[in-house]
Order: structure tokens, then sequence, then C-alpha cells
């Protein structure tokens, strides 16, 4: 007996009885796992509809190592997907819109227990469209940028207090700036005589930390509904247009800025060096690549206050800013919380935050100046 087979033929049955809780039509015919993800175990299963018809169903088991409580996070994710969708349908009259659909399981609920333990959903499989770990070019930065400025649009009327935090203080700056004194007091693993530089660095930009987060208890800018993860891979890309189609990964859905997700776009797609580059001259902060980023969020989103506008560079320095502090503070701890291959591996990553935080300063003028410019061209 050929053990792959075994192990192929015992998948197949997992992904067909899990598959099965769920309301779908059709013969099951076929499986697999998709290993890309970091987080959640997730399954493509194929079915045959009884017009011969071929249709595609993702599966997806929720980490809850990850996510303390996932009927929260199910919690959020059904709200805003049955919202935008409603959406969609009302001002765009389309029955066929591209967006992410659940599935109902037996007896309702948007969800499954399986029969190993797991919260699980099935969503609809977007055919013809993929996604991109890099950003290549301008295009693609705007189109990323573009789906999710639309996705912030559409969410931006779901009272906030209907969607669930499930990671308290994700993005709370000053928290984290905190952290980073206290663990810098206590130098728990004998390291901080080798990064007194970042530290002052960091230490220099104490007021940076706080100013989004006060802006918003002082009610200037609006708490918003945010994804929170907005990578280039969290957008399906039409294969034939090359334009966004929709915005997935929604576990990470929040109450929060605005600022945040677009200047992680910035913190993201700017710099084309390797999150743990070790040559610091291969930092940048590509003006053209953040010139497709702001058109793009600005034209996806059109709920947008003059504040938040203001303030979008200032998104993209303070959450470079926060990264590098959680950088700094897991290396100060001994790497609890990234993992890191080699000596330093987390050190290298905060300096190339920093870095990029110098180099967002040093064209922070100019960035702003492009920002009014396209502001302005939209009133």
């Amino acid at each position: 007996m050929n053990p792959f087979n075994s192990v192929n033929q015992d998948v197949q049955s997992t992904i067909e009885t899990i598959s099965n809780e769920f309301a779908i039509a059709g013969e099951f015919v076929e499986g697999h796992e998709i290993n890309s993800g970091l987080i959640n175990t997730t399954y493509i299963a194929t079915y045959e509809m009884p017009s011969g018809e071929v249709q595609r169903y993702i599966l997806q088991r929720i980490n809850e190592k990850v996510f303390k409580d996932p009927l929260a996070v199910m919690h959020n994710v059904e709200c805003v997907t049955r919202h935008i969708n409603w959406k969609v349908l009302r001002v765009k009259k389309d029955l066929g819109g591209q967006t992410l659909n659940l599935y109902p399981a037996r007896g309702g609920r948007f969800f499954a227990v399986g029969k190993g333990g797991g919260i699980w959903r099935c969503y609809n499989y977007i055919e013809g469209c993929h996604t991109y770990d890099i950003v290549e070019n301008t295009r693609q930065a705007y189109q990323a940028a573009r789906a999710f400025g639309a996705f912030q649009d559409l969410v931006c009327d779901i009272p906030v207090q209907e969607i669930l935090e499930t990671i308290p203080d994700f993005h709370n700056t000053p928290k984290r700036y905190q952290r980073l004194m206290e663990v810098v007091e206590k130098d728990p693993c004998g390291r901080l005589k080798n990064v007194s530089a970042e530290v002052d660095f960091v230490r220099q930009r104490e007021k940076v930390c706080g100013r989004l987060i006060a802006l918003m208890e002082e009610g200037l800018l609006p708490r918003r509904i945010t994804h929170n993860d907005t990578k280039l891979n969290n957008v399906m890309i039409d294969a034939e247009t090359d334009e966004a189609v929709c915005v997935i990964d929604l576990d990470t859905v929040m109450p929060g800025l605005s600022l945040y997700d677009f200047g992680d776009l910035v913190r993201t797609a700017t710099s084309p060096a390797a999150e743990d580059e070790t040559d610091l001259s291969k930092v940048e902060m590509r003006m053209p690549m953040f010139e497709a980023l702001a058109e793009g969020y600005m034209d996806g989103c059109d709920c947008l206050t003059k504040t938040e506008i203001d303030h979008l560079v200032y998104g993209g320095k303070v959450i470079t800013l926060e990264t590098g502090i959680r950088f700094l503070t897991d290396y100060l701890e001994g790497d609890v919380y990234f993992k890191a291959q080699r000596e330093g591996h987390n050190l290298d990553r905060c300096r190339t935050q920093l870095k990029l935080v110098e180099r967002i300063e040093e064209k922070e003028e100019a960035m702003n100046a492009f920002v009014r410019r396209v502001a302005k061209g939209r009133r």
C-alpha cells in the first residue's frame, strides 16, 4: 500500500466531511490543502453541480491559538461580509458581485464545529483571480490601495459598537512605546548594550507615538471598522484585467483608525528592501509607490475626513515606528513573539523599520504636498 495515497485519502475524507457540514449543492469531487497561509488551516473543495458545472469552495479553520475567541472573529466576519454584500447589491445592482460570501452550516449558523474540534467556515472561491506577495509596480500598489480604500468606504456606515475587539490594543502605539520602556528598564536578556542607538531613536519620537490616539480621543479622528492587515496578498487581483476584485482575510477586522490601515500599506509597499535586510542602504521610501498608494486609497474611499487626509503620511510614519518598536521589544525580551532564524534577527527587522521611518521623515514634506494636491483635485 502506498503511504502517500493513504495520506491523500485521509485528507480527501477530512475535506469531504467538513464540506458536508455546509449548504453546498452537488457532489464532492476532490479537495486539497492550501499551504500559503501562516495562521489558519485552509482547504479547497471541488463540487460538481447537478447541471454538470464545477464549483470550488474555501474551507477554513480559525486558529484558536492566535484568535482566542473564534466565535467573536466569526461575528465580525459575518457582520462585515453581510453588510458589504448588501451594499454591493444596493449600490451596484450586481447580483454576481465579486465579494466574499459565507455559506451557512447546519442549523443556519455561518460556522461549523469540526468533529475533531475547531471552528470552521466556508467561503465562495473567486475564479480567475490570484494574489501577489510583493509589490512589483505602481499599478499593483494603486490597485491594492484602492481595494482597501473601497473596503473602508463599504463598511464606514457599520456602527462601530457592532464589531468586537478580538485583539485588545492591536494598534495602540503609546502602549507599545510604554511596554518597550518597561523592557528597557529590566533588560531581561542583557541585550540593551547592543541597542542604545535604536532606543534613543525611539525615545526622540515619543510624541509621534501618541499623536493619532490623542486625536481620536479628542474626537478629531473617527474610530472606524478597519481591516488591520493591509498587505498586497490580502487583495484578490483579476488575472485578465490585473484589477483588484476584493479584499480578503477579514479575521483582524476590528474598530480602529483608517490611518493605521493606510499606514501599513506605506510601510509594506514603499521600500524595496526585505523586512530583515541587513544592508540599510537598500531601505528607501519610493515616491512613485507612495503616490500610487495615496491616489488609490483616496480614489477608493470617499468617506475620509479632512483630518484623516491631512494625517495619511503621519499614519505611515507611526505604524512603521510601532512595528520597529515591537521588533525591538521582542529582541530585548529574547525573541519570544516573532520567530528568529538567526542571532539578532529581530534587531535586523527593527533597524529596517526605523530606517524607513527616517526615510519617510526625509520626504514627509513632499509626501504631504502630494496628498494635498490629490485631495484638492477630488473636491
